[in-house]
């Protein structure tokens, strides 16, 4: 359908150029053209933002040592991942010594076990002392409790080796190297950051009375340098900034095509939305004498309607002036246009329906 449609065009120019060379004036300029409508416009207040990821961590070593290996900046990592090791050489040793000592305390125990129960044997038969069974139950009591305590420092030996490798809490990726191999460490020494680029927000600070027309799971509009997209508000900070009375908003947007550390700008509503008569951006014409649109008439001429602009939301401006709803204004075409000049219309845009936008 979209070949056949450019296919008339193409055709429709082609007549047009050729009766306007045969008659002798320059041919109809082609031009892209919508129609004028009523739109729901919000007026926004225009925000600075940055990127942010939602978890971004500089981990710390848990114990003491010297640095054997740290992950490579750029290095992706996966949730449980090692980015870090620190020597474990004493800890391995003073494992290997506990597990020897509860090994005596094992054997102890099981000898002062078999003990007892032959003491309580000859006890009963009135062939064995009474103390020495006494005594014996209170060496097997005291054997136990020296196990207990050498299992528990077993197992904070063990712990600590685990804490050896620093662990990646989440799926990242590693953006700076705190330390270097060789280096020594002590505990809560931060020694890799981490990043996890697929949970980006923007986060911005916003005045009190724009709260009121903005909702937590609601949609706005960011725009940085490189591209524009939207995001959908996470959360309202309710506490604000007691100099600047500034609140914090939080919103989440896709990965693409952001990147963390990016200063973008964030358009928030500052008031209700209204209806007003608007046309889209590239209709305008920004010239040193004013801004204008340039109208096509029945008779196929363009026509320059100066206009003055007021609210916009994304692509639409809402503008005043000599323009009606239903007028047909270009958006294509209208840079090198003269008043009366003939034009050729070889698409018309989709209508400026009303809607509900918020932008700048």
């Amino acid at each position: 359908m979209s070949i056949m449609r450019r296919l008339l065009s193409g055709t429709t120019l082609l007549i047009a150029t050729t009766q306007a060379l045969a008659q002798g004036g320059p041919p109809p300029a082609p031009v892209e053209v919508v129609d004028v409508g009523m739109t729901v416009l919000a007026p926004t207040l225009e925000l600075p933002g940055t990127v942010v990821s939602r978890n971004d961590a500089r981990l710390a070593a848990e114990v003491p040592g010297r640095l054997e290996w740290i992950a490579e900046i750029g290095t992706r990592v996966d949730k449980g991942g090692v980015v870090a090791k620190i020597e474990d050489t004493y800890l391995r040793l003073q494992k290997a010594e506990f597990e020897g000592i509860i090994a005596g305390d094992q054997a102890k125990r099981d000898f002062l076990e078999r003990e007892v129960r032959r003491l309580r044997t000859l006890v009963k038969q009135n062939i064995g002392a009474k103390n020495l069974l006494d005594q014996t139950e209170s060496d097997l009591a005291s054997a136990s409790s020296d196990l207990v305590v050498g299992e528990a420092r077993l197992n904070q030996i063990e712990v600590q080796l685990a804490k050896t490798e620093i662990i990646a809490p989440f799926r990242g990726i590693v953006t700076e190297r705190l330390l270097s191999p060789g280096e020594h460490t002590s505990p809560g020494d931060p020694v890799i950051r981490l990043v996890q680029p697929d949970a980006l927000e923007v986060v911005a600070r916003a005045p009190l009375p724009s709260l009121n027309y903005v909702a937590e799971g609601g949609s706005l509009e960011v725009r940085g340098d490189r591209d524009q997209g939207s995001g959908t508000v996470r959360t309202i900070v309710p506490f604000g900034d007691g100099r600047s009375h500034l609140f914090e908003i939080r919103v989440a947007v896709p990965p693409s095509p952001w990147r963390v550390g990016e200063s973008v700008r964030l358009f928030v509503p500052s008031a209700e939305p209204i209806k007003v008569l608007a046309v889209p951006r590239d209709a305008l014409v920004l010239r040193r004498e004013g801004t204008s649109v340039f109208r096509v008439l029945e008779d196929g001429t363009a026509e320059r309607v100066t206009v003055s602009t007021g609210l916009g939301a994304g692509r639409m401006i809402q503008v005043t002036g000599g323009l009606s709803t239903g007028d047909r204004v270009i958006i294509r075409g209208a840079e090198r246009l003269r008043p009366g000049q003939k034009v050729t219309i070889v698409a018309q845009g989709a209508p400026t329906e009303p809607n509900s936008s918020t932008g700048s």
